[in-house]
């Protein structure tokens, strides 16, 4: 159950928008539960970062999965041209890479491309 909640909010993420692991742990613990579900039902349990990452880690290849992030901004190790590829396609913000950053990949700037869960028609 807390996969498939951690999988549905990487879907809502809008194209060139992102949300740390943080973010995401800290949007499904204000939700309520489903009707018929109590609070303490261990189906129900709520994560921290580490647990939306184990879950993107695991189940995250169905959903745009580079939309979900390290909160340094920095590109998940291993797969840093493959989200480069989504990065410049949808126009999230980047910061250049230092000229020590290893491999020259930039990162994410956070401070531009961070969603906070608003309605991404908005134009914020």
């Amino acid at each position: 159950m807390y996969a498939e909640r951690v999988l549905a909010v990487a879907e809502l993420i809008p194209p060139g928008r992102v949300m740390t692991y943080g973010d995401v742990a800290e949007w499904l613990a204000g939700e309520d539960p489903p009707e018929g579900c109590r609070e303490d039902d261990p189906g129900w349990r709520v994560g921290g970062p580490r647990q939306v990452g184990r879950v993107m880690a695991l189940y995250g290849g169905a959903v745009p999965w580079w939309r979900v992030v390290r909160a340094d901004g920095r590109l998940l190790p291993g797969a840093e041209l493959r989200a480069m590829e989504h990065y410049r396609r949808e126009g999230t913000p980047l910061r250049e890479a230092a000229r020590s950053a290893e491999r020259h990949i930039p990162r994410l700037d956070l401070r531009r491309a961070r969603w906070d869960g608003s309605d991404p028609v908005r134009g914020d």
